[in-house]
């Protein structure tokens, strides 16, 4: 059966190194007959939550941005792939915006496959795990029936283009496919 799947890129480059790893899962998901779009948030207008509470009688936030738009595309997604670069160990302010302006709706974000792609100049795993916390904090914790369906740990990048030459592209491009 072929899925939905909805990339959000949370890099503030474009061709950065968690944006590339997007484009290689992208590569693999639609080489096996997966439908895609990659969401570039540096490119969407998603203004911080303001804590006001409306959206949590009316379901609807009172920002006029972009996070309407995302969030529909969210809603109709089978798969989501939540991906930035970690930034003192944990994802960047794009990302985390967005998911906090989930709020309006986010009890409809049910059973969803989710995969997260994260890169870092640090090598070692185990100093990514906040990271990836934050994740399964919204995820695995807040939404109905997630499933975590992989991890890409792009290890070892630090300038723009490092993770061309890594095995991480590959492994990008498999989970894809794997969708």
């Amino acid at each position: 059966m072929n899925k939905k799947v909805l990339v959000l890129s949370a890099s503030p480059r474009k061709g950065g190194n968690s944006d590339t790893l997007c484009d290689e899962f992208i590569k693999g998901a639609t080489s096996s007959g997966n439908i895609c779009e990659k969401i570039f948030l540096r490119d969407k207008k998603i203004n911080y939550c303001m804590g006001c509470g409306v959206c949590n009688n009316t379901h609807k936030c009172v920002q006029n941005d972009d996070m309407a738009e995302v969030l529909d595309k969210m809603l109709d997604a089978d798969v989501i792939v939540l991906a930035t670069p970690v930034y003192f160990y944990a994802m960047d302010a794009q990302l985390k915006t967005l998911i906090d302006r989930t709020v309006p709706r986010y009890t409809e974000l049910t059973d969803k496959e989710f995969y997260y792609i994260i890169t870092a100049a640090d090598t070692e795993i185990n100093n990514m795990q906040r990271a990836i916390e934050g994740f399964r904090g919204f995820t695995l914790d807040c939404l109905s029936g997630a499933k975590e369906k992989g991890i890409i740990y792009g290890t070892g990048v630090w300038q723009k283009g490092d993770v061309l030459n890594t095995p991480h592209i590959k492994e990008a491009f498999e989970a894809g496919k794997n969708v």
